[in-house]
């Protein structure tokens, strides 16, 4: 019995299957797969990114690893945040903090005996001898071509007579096996007051970002409580503010208020419902923030009286009208069971494709542009100011029965992740579907997407036209995208299973 480990990638997904093979945990198993992902998906994530990580093992202990990083020591900015360039590189980066903090949890709580260098080794052989260029990274590049070649340092690394890599192409990336080897080598820490650190910094300078070397030494993983909610008898864990997820676990209370029983998966009715709860949630997202710079603005948010009254909102036959802001963002996710039961679930991300664009220096590293993510409003709660971590997308859940991890989910798609995560909890909890029929049921996607400005419901064209006509029928605006479509979100599962543990990646990944 070895465990189970889903990656968007299978290169990351075999480095960190080898460490469950080898009797490791699941922290271990995703450091190693994550380190990977740095490396195969440049352009969803890396080292210059954050993560945020939520762990529950056998023995009831559950716990969430904030790893973001947080604002630089500078003034507000003036005007937008701009989201390219130095001007959007306004948070330090805290993946390699949460590496350390999950690798400390895997030694001390899980009795973990893997090697922090042995961790890291797949990925530094990959940046070493390269791989194949995925269709997801050629199709990211490809549609960036125009506006990247501004981005400091960027084409040197990721095109080829300034043209984009294609899928296949062998990408090698040696400056990044330094870096990672450094930090194998010395530890976390080396990213943050090292000699990796220094370069970081002085790249980052160059490039004209404002950043001092006290903004990365200060850099750290919060550990905080997961926020909780029952649904069908299941726990589902989300992390707190400042990120979205006691959104998600606001749409699933509102779901639990209402009766599924009699509605089929990927019906008019599934769908409305979800997406009238999905709004109602994201009503008062706006509010979300650091709690450490304001009053928490969430005590009560999942209080039952609260979530029955956006249920009883809810109209069954008419859409509530939705011109609502749209937030961007692109991450991966990964998840593992090991074979002793103990669960992760972790985003990492770099926020939108290539993040800021800015590489730093010769470190072969491109920071992100979370910084894009604050207000330049002083009276807004997301307002940027340094030390302050931005409001955030990601949300990877848990679910627990009887006090154990039974289901780890995720998905990529920011604004799009708790809708995603609505259809496939509900198809698997509610509707009893096989994982490999949720994860590939028809979904939707409420708002914007970079192809397509109106804030209307995209809806896969699978579900049927007749699910479209009724869904327009109740006022939603509907826009069919193709079936399978990667707008809807690319999730992945692991679930607890007798003798072990199976995983599942998105059909769409």
């Amino acid at each position: 019995m070895t465990g189970a480990l889903t990656t968007p990638h299978p290169l990351a997904t075999a480095a960190g299957m080898a460490v469950l093979r080898a009797g490791g945990t699941a922290p271990e198993a995703l450091i190693a797969a994550g380190a990977a992902l740095c490396v195969v998906m440049p352009h969803f994530c890396g080292l210059g990114g954050d993560a945020v990580w939520l762990l529950a093992d056998r023995q009831g202990r559950q716990r969430c690893d904030l790893a973001i990083g947080q604002g630089i020591d500078r003034p507000m900015p003036r005007g937008p945040i701009p989201t390219r360039g130095p001007g959007s590189i306004l948070t330090t980066a805290a993946v390699v903090s949460g590496w350390q903090q999950a690798f400390a949890t895997a030694r001390d709580d899980l009795g973990g005996q893997a090697r922090w260098d042995a961790l890291l080794a797949p990925a530094i052989a990959l940046a070493e001898e390269g791989f194949a260029v995925s269709p997801s990274q050629a199709f990211w590049g490809a549609f960036r071509k125009d506006e990247c070649q501004d981005w400091p340092g960027f084409a040197a690394l990721y095109t080829q007579g300034n043209q984009p890599l294609t899928a296949g192409q062998m990408l090698r990336q040696p400056q990044l096996a330094r870096s990672l080897r450094l930090i194998a080598e010395k530890g976390g820490d080396e990213f943050y007051t090292g000699a990796l650190s220094r370069s970081i910094l002085a790249g980052l300078r160059d490039a004209g970002v404002v950043i001092g070397a006290a903004d990365l030494s200060a850099t750290r993983t919060r550990q905080v409580r997961p926020l909780a909610l029952p649904y069908r008898g299941l726990t589902l864990l989300a992390p707190p503010p400042p990120t979205q997820g006691v959104t998600t676990l606001q749409i699933m209370g509102i779901l639990s208020r209402l009766d599924l029983s009699g509605v089929q998966p990927g019906s008019t009715d599934h769908i409305h419902l979800c997406v009238e709860a999905v709004k109602r949630a994201f009503l008062g997202r706006d509010r979300l923030a650091d709690p450490d710079f304001g009053p928490p603005v969430t005590d009560d948010w999942l209080q039952q009286d609260r979530l029955a009254a956006m249920a009883d909102d809810i109209s069954h036959q008419k859409a509530l009208p939705w011109p609502h802001q749209w937030q961007h963002g692109d991450t991966v996710f990964l998840g593992a069971i090991d074979a002793q039961g103990n669960a992760a679930s972790v985003l990492q991300s770099t926020y939108f494709d290539w993040g800021s664009g800015v590489v730093a220096g010769d470190t072969g590293i491109i920071w992100q542009n979370r910084g894009a993510a604050f207000r330049a409003d002083p009276d807004h709660p997301n307002a940027f100011a340094p030390g302050k971590l931005p409001f955030y997308t990601l949300n990877p859940g848990i679910a627990l029965k009887d006090g154990r991890p039974q289901i780890v989910y995720g998905t990529q798609g920011a604004d799009g992740q708790p809708q995603t995560l609505a259809m496939l909890l509900t198809r698997l909890i509610d509707f009893g579907q096989s994982p490999q029929e949720a994860l590939a049921g028809p979904r939707f996607l409420l708002g914007r997407t970079f192809s397509d400005s109106r804030d209307s419901l995209k809806i896969e064209s699978n579900a049927g036209a007749e699910v479209l006509r009724d869904l327009a029928a109740r006022g939603h605006e509907v826009s069919p995208i193709p079936a399978q479509s990667p707008l809807a979100g690319q999730a992945g599962l692991v679930l607890a299973a007798p003798g072990g543990a199976i995983a599942l990646h998105d059909p769409r990944g």
